[in-house]
């Protein structure tokens, strides 16, 4: 800007003919200018003026949309992997419920189902990517950092109901009674009490796989799982000559833990049902209708709490079973907690060719209802059935030439009950 021809004007009482008061001048009106643009950002954003200077951080929308909103804040989450998740995103839709932000939660690294004093915490964002999931979930959840709490001091505990008494109607009535006034003028509602994964559920099957989809692993564990399925896919190509046939994905439940839980599942639900032996799995898995050989079958089994060390014998001409020690793949494995050695595993049996679970592992529910939300995002009409793009089997139910029944997801599903706890109703008949 030429200031030459008002070297006549006075400025602040000065003549405006001499270095100093021009540079003085243009300083003035660089702040003006500047004040006058982020006033017009602001009003575009909706930051209030007054908060224009107090930025100290970059503003990503993630920090940007919970920055002077409501939070909610639970306990820590706890138990194996898909039950920390479930207990995730039952704990996003109370949130959301109440019109709050969920504060990035706590999970559970290490595996103790009743001594929760050894817990071993570890930080969602060590797990799950943070940004990707407030991205991909922007405008349905989102979850908030403690350092936006404007007042530590404005937070209501709400104790959870349990017991009995306790009903599913009850339970969504104190929501709702929390979601509106005197409750919603406290910035934080911290709710204490059982593991969200016990709560009682207040939504349909498509809430929670919506809250799933955003959950993305961070990169370190993602290219753990990228090793163990290069070593699978290679060691299947040296085996079939070259030809690539893909990998079957067996969630094998024959663990210690599992059949003395589902055998007590069987005596309260008088359903013979659940447990399968080791014989039955294999014989099932080869019956599978349609099913290309010679493959590659993963084996996917918690190897510390097996009591059959001899998980590779018995397989069939044309099933070429392996586990993390024939994979060379242990190591990898025992450098991780139980969660990252578990959410590995669940990468694993998601992207196979074909998936074989029990319909009363969480674990096996939430990947198949991974396969059936990823079938219907890529328009895929059927599926059930090895002609589909991922088809998966449940074991412990018998299907058509003794092989296991096809298994998919019923997506309109009134609550997800079904998966959290099991069952021998499954949408693919």
């Amino acid at each position: 800007m030429d200031l030459s021809k008002y070297k006549h004007l006075r400025f602040f009482g000065l003549k405006l003919n001499s270095l100093a008061c021009k540079c003085v001048a243009l300083i003035v009106i660089a702040l003006i200018l500047r004040a006058v643009f982020l006033l017009r950002f602001s009003s575009f954003r909706g930051i209030e003026p007054n908060k224009l200077f107090t930025f100290n951080k970059p503003l990503i929308y993630s920090e940007f949309h919970s920055r002077n909103s409501k939070f909610l804040e639970v306990p820590q989450i706890v138990w194996g992997l898909n039950n920390q998740k479930i207990a995730l995103a039952r704990a996003c839709l109370t949130a959301r419920l109440l019109n709050r932000t969920l504060l990035m939660p706590s999970l559970s690294a290490s595996l103790f189902y009743k001594d929760v004093d050894k817990l071993e915490p570890i930080s969602f964002d060590k797990v799950f990517q943070f940004e990707t999931f407030n991205s991909l979930c922007k405008g349905f959840v989102q979850l908030g950092r403690y350092w936006e709490i404007s007042n530590r001091s404005n937070v209501f505990e709400l104790q959870k109901g349990s017991g009995r008494r306790w009903t599913i109607k009850k339970d969504l009535d104190q929501l709702r009674q929390f979601s509106a006034h005197p409750y919603d003028d406290y910035e934080v509602v911290r709710i204490t009490g059982k593991n969200p994964f016990l709560w009682h559920d207040h939504w349909p099957v498509k809430d929670y796989s919506n809250v799933f989809e955003c959950l993305v692993l961070v990169e370190d564990i993602s290219r753990q799982a990228d090793k163990v399925i290069s070593k699978i896919r290679q060691i299947g190509l040296q085996e079939n000559h070259n030809i690539a046939t893909g990998y079957v994905a067996v969630h094998m439940r024959i663990e210690k833990d599992w059949m003395i839980h589902c055998k007590k599942m069987e005596q309260r639900s008088n359903i013979s049902e659940i447990c399968s032996s080791k014989d039955e799995i294999m014989e099932r898995v080869r019956n599978i209708i349609g099913l290309k050989k010679p493959i590659t079958v993963y084996i996917a089994a918690a190897d510390s709490l097996l009591e059959d060390n001899k998980i590779l014998s018995g397989w069939k001409e044309g099933l070429l079973p392996f586990e993390k020690k024939k994979l060379g793949v242990v190591e990898l494995y025992e450098k991780q907690p139980y969660l990252i050695q578990s959410a590995i595993d669940y990468e694993v049996c998601f992207r196979s060719n074909v998936f074989v679970g029990n319909t009363f592992s969480t674990f096996s529910s939430l990947v198949v209802l991974d396969r059936t939300q990823k079938m219907i995002n890529m328009g895929v009409g059927k599926h059930c059935g090895i002609d589909v793009m991922w088809p998966s089997y449940a074991y412990n139910l018998l299907g058509k030439s003794k092989g296991p029944r096809p298994w998919a997801t019923n997506m309109s599903d009134s609550s997800l009950i079904a998966i959290s706890y099991g069952t021998s109703h499954i949408s693919c008949q």
